[in-house]
């Protein structure tokens, strides 16, 4: 007796499923897919008969998945980036040793940028590129293998290790302090103070921690990148409140100091390396991630 054959849902369905998950969105999905939302819809309604099961709860507020959609999309997300990179590889010598990072802008500038050359001697064969921007982009397909990102670890479906003894402290330069002492928290309040928007905790968070008022003046800069929070500070405009991790440089060298002692840091889990379940077993990636533990360690 001849078996019947099992099913297995078309690709195209399976991509307007993953882009409807990451947007929230058909027509937006659909914008991505250079197809049209009504094809979107199509596909997406046919998967879910297919499967006989409702993969997203429609709203006016978008399409959220259900708990059986969250579940398929880790199923299927690593089996599409997989296939997408065997395709796009094929045939290319050079892309099949190729780690493919994106990170947060600041992160990359700042800390990724000054170390890839370590990580380069050590693998000499893996041929980096690197991307950044503020925007969680697709594994599958914008082809990354890992990413760094920052906020709070809310990515459904993918491995996160998030970076630990990350702090967050009042910087400035050695130029500005001199002309400008600190010797206590509630003086700040008097000082130039920058305010970088993109930090989870900010000027008014560290403030309220310490128990003081809030300031009642304006900023004197507002940046929404930490690189010109921490290049404004560098040049001795004023006071930052930023991550030390992403200002490693400026301290090591002497461009920027701590204005307090360390018990008037604040810390926080903001950056986190995420990648789709089983990735770490691909060489590229373990090797990536072993590095940059060590280095994050040191």
């Amino acid at each position: 007796m001849e078996k019947k054959a099992k099913y297995c849902p078309a690709i195209r369905s399976l991509r307007v499923f993953e882009e409807v998950a990451h947007y929230g969105n058909v027509a937006r999905a659909a914008e991505e897919l250079n197809i049209t939302p009504s094809a979107a819809s199509h596909q997406l309604a046919k998967l879910e008969k297919d499967l006989g099961c409702i993969l997203f709860n429609r709203s006016p507020k978008g399409m959220a998945l259900t708990l059986a959609g969250e579940n398929y999309l880790k199923e299927i997300s690593p089996l599409l980036l997989g296939l997408a990179q065997a395709s796009a590889r094929l045939g290319n010598q050079h892309a099949r040793s190729a780690l493919r990072i994106h990170c947060a802008p600041s992160f990359g500038l700042l800390w990724l940028l000054p170390r890839l050359h370590k990580f380069r001697e050590r693998y000499p064969e893996l041929q980096v590129t690197l991307s950044c921007s503020y925007e969680n982009l697709s594994f599958s397909r914008d082809n990354i293998d890992i990413a760094v990102r920052h906020g709070f670890p809310e990515w459904q479906s993918f491995e996160i290790k998030t970076i630990r003894n990350e702090k967050m402290s009042a910087l400035a330069s050695p130029a500005y302090l001199a002309k400008y002492p600190v010797s206590a928290p509630e003086e700040l309040i008097n000082h130039a103070l920058i305010l970088s928007e993109s930090p989870l905790i900010q000027w008014p968070q560290w403030f309220a921690a310490m128990q003081l008022a809030q300031p009642d003046k304006d900023w004197l800069f507002r940046f929404d990148r930490s690189y010109m929070s921490l290049e404004a500070a560098m040049l001795g405009h004023g006071v930052v409140f930023e991550s030390e991790l992403l200002a490693q440089e400026y301290l090591r060298s002497g461009k920027l100091v701590r204005v307090l002692d360390e018990s008037c840091s604040l810390p926080v889990n903001a950056h986190h390396l995420v990648y789709p379940r089983g990735f770490a077993q691909f060489p590229h990636v373990s090797s990536f991630l072993q590095w940059s533990g060590e280095q994050l360690a040191g």
